[in-house]
Parts: structure tokens; sequence; C-alpha cells
């Protein structure tokens, strides 16, 4: 069973950028494609990044030109970068198995993301 641990949320400035982390208990290897998502207040969680074994990526169209993901499978670490923040980005971010390819794991606690001057 792997675990979630995120990790890089802050506050920031409209215009301003973060980079979030996800460290992995357990190998990434097996997982064929890892995202992130979000929750806003009072809002569904939803995809904002995916990205498989291959590097091959696949974004929401809100976040497309400003969110960058990758996977460091030797440190079995995915990250989100995030540039161009807006306050609509403001929600806990948390990464998780990309449900389109395959059953979630348990849900970490997520990383706070607030944008807002």
């Amino acid at each position: 069973q792997v675990q979630f641990v995120e990790s890089g949320g802050n506050l920031v400035q409209p215009g301003g950028s973060l980079r979030l982390s996800c460290a992995a208990s357990g190998s990434i290897i097996s997982i064929y494609a890892v995202g992130w998502y979000r929750q806003a207040p009072g809002k569904r969680r939803e995809l904002v990044a995916s990205i498989t074994s291959g590097g091959r990526t696949n974004y929401k169209d809100s976040v497309k030109g400003r969110f960058t993901i990758s996977r460091d499978n030797a440190k079995n670490t995915v990250y989100l970068q995030m540039n161009s923040l807006k306050p609509e980005d403001t929600a806990v971010y948390y990464c998780n198995e990309d449900y389109q390819y395959g059953n979630l794991y348990s849900w970490g606690q997520g990383t706070q993301v607030t944008v807002s001057s």
C-alpha cells in the first residue's frame, strides 16, 4: 500500500509561483499514472494534472500552460510546478493515482495553496 505525503503549499500573491512535492512511502514505478488533485472549499475534488510512467502528461484546461507535473521514480516523488497562480487556484492539493487508470490509494493530508493579495 502506497501512502502519499504532500508538501510545498503556502500563501502566495496572484501571479506568483509554488512547487509542490509528493513523496510516496513505496515505489511509484508500478503506478502507471500519478496525478495531482485539488479540492476548493465547497467543491468536489478534481484532477488537475497527471503523468504516466513514460512521461506523458495531461492537464485540466484551466491550468494548461501554467502548471507542470513531473515525476522522479528513483526518489518516489511527484512534483507540481505552479506558475502565474490565480485566486481560483486556491485549494488543498493532493496526489494519488490517476483514477482513470487504476484504483485510488488512501488520501494523504494534502497541502494548502492560497492565492491572495
